[in-house]
Formats: C-alpha cells, structure tokens, sequence
C-alpha cells in the first residue's frame, strides 16, 4: 500500500512537471508571445520587447531603451494582409527611450512592423531579422481567461496522468478518463469559446468553420479521449485508446498557440 501511495505521489510530480514544461515550449514558440531585444550598438546597450499582441482600446506603443542620444530610431509599419504600402515614422526620444504608435485595429486586425535604430554614421540596424506580426484584440474578462487557463492546463495534467495510470495498469484510469474529459470540455469548450468570443466577437474558428489550429488541436484532443473514454465503458481492459489519447494530447499541444488564428484579411474587404 505505502510503495502504491509512493508511485500515486510520483505520477502526479512527474505530470505536474510536464505539463510546466510544455506550457513553457507554448511560451517559447507561440506567435503572440514578445520579442526580447538586448543587442549593443555603438558600445551603448539597446533594450526593448516588441508586442506581438494588444488587448483594448488605443495605439501600441512601441518602446526601445537606448541612452545613448545619437542613435536615432524608426518604425516602418503596414497592416498585415493588405495592399498597404509601408508607413515609415521617427521614433521620438523621451529622456533614454524611444517612442513610436501603432494605430489601433478592430478585433482581430494585424499589423507588421519594424524597428531601426540609426547611428551617427547614417547606419541603419534593424532590431529584428524580420518584421513582425502583432494581432489586435478587445478586452477579455480576467475571470474567463483565469478559468480558461486552469481547466485547459488541468486537462493536460490529467492527460499525462492518465497515460501514467494505464502503463503501470493502476485501477483508476476510468475515473481518471472521465475527469480528462471533463476538464477538455470546460478548458476548450466552455471558457475557451467565450475568452475568444470577448477577443474577436466569434466563439469557434475551427473546423468547419476556420482553420484555428487552437481550436482545431482542441477538437481533435477530445475526439481522441472521447473514443478512450468510450471503449473503456465497453471495457475496463481495453486501455491502449488511452495511451493513444494521451500521445494525441501531447503532439497537438506541441503545436504553437495560436497559429492560424483569427485575423482580418485586408485585401478581401479593400478591393
């Protein structure tokens, strides 16, 4: 009994840190996440994070630490999927910072851009290898994305802890499917529709209806427990849908959140 207390205890560490890990890779390669500057130019340390997302209302505004007074900087900018030709600006100096808006886009609107810094030489650097993407969207209420969060991670951990439970042939992976299910609904299905619904005015843009990989990952996640969860019913012993369940869950979470999201296609609506 005290070795199964043990094993029990170890599973939900293990699961626990996977499951820290992997929402540390979504961190990494998500597409909505900052960009973090840190290069020196001139001997002078430049520092900035460069949005890749705003909530509400109002400009983004860009800012970039550079004490030293010669560099001088500029944002290009243009709206993401649109016959816009780009937007070049000064960024103004506001003591070591430098200050440059983006104007504010409706829900779901995108806006490419780019920061340089000049030195005295007229040399022009870009801070980034590339320009790039920040998504607009409305306000979401902390308490729904809060829930959200929870229930969307919980269910991850419970995958995981599943799939612990049905390799070492544990009695509680029926007990155990159930609560995956539940959580992936309330997670993905629930509080995941209404945060999006907040953010860009539509509760699902995944299949059929748009190609969401969030929504889309989540779909096909609970498919996959919904068939373990199934067959299990059937019988107690027919326990390789979980592991095949819990395999699906950790691939499609590997996906980046928020690929393919919804955005404004500008060259659609601007003929």
């Amino acid at each position: 009994m005290k070795n199964k207390r043990v094993l029990t205890i170890s599973f939900w560490i293990c699961s626990i840190i996977l499951t820290f890990l992997i929402s540390y890779y979504q961190k990494l390669t998500g597409p909505t996440y900052p960009v973090d500057v840190d290069i020196i130019i001139n001997k002078s340390e430049v520092k900035a994070v460069f949005p890749r997302s705003h909530p509400g209302e109002g400009a983004e505004i860009i800012k970039v630490y550079a004490p030293n007074t010669s560099l001088i900087g500029e944002m290009k900018f243009k709206r993401y999927k649109s016959y816009d030709k780009w937007t070049s600006v000064e960024m103004a100096r506001q003591g070591d910072t430098l200050i440059a808006e983006i104007p504010h886009q409706p829900p779901a609107g995108k806006v490419e851009y780019q920061v340089f810094l000049n030195d005295e030489t007229n040399t022009k650097v870009p801070l980034t290898e590339y320009p790039l993407i920040i998504r607009f969207r409305a306000d979401v209420p902390a308490v729904s994305m809060i829930l959200h969060i929870i229930f969307i991670f919980a269910a991850f951990l419970l995958s995981f802890r599943t799939g612990f439970e049905v390799v070492f042939k544990l009695e509680n992976t029926y007990k155990l499917t159930i609560f995956t299910v539940i959580f992936i609904i309330l997670g993905g299905f629930v509080f995941g529709p209404i945060m999006q619904k907040y953010a860009f005015d539509a509760f699902w843009t995944g299949w059929p209806f748009g190609s969401d990989m969030t929504d889309n990952k989540t779909l096909i996640g609970l498919i996959f427990w919904l068939i373990a969860l199934w067959k299990l019913h059937k019988n107690r012993y027919e326990r390789k849908w979980v592991i095949i369940a819990a395999v699906v869950m950790l691939i499609v979470f590997l996906i980046p959140h928020s690929m393919f999201g919804s955005e404004i296609d500008y060259t659609k609506i601007e003929k």
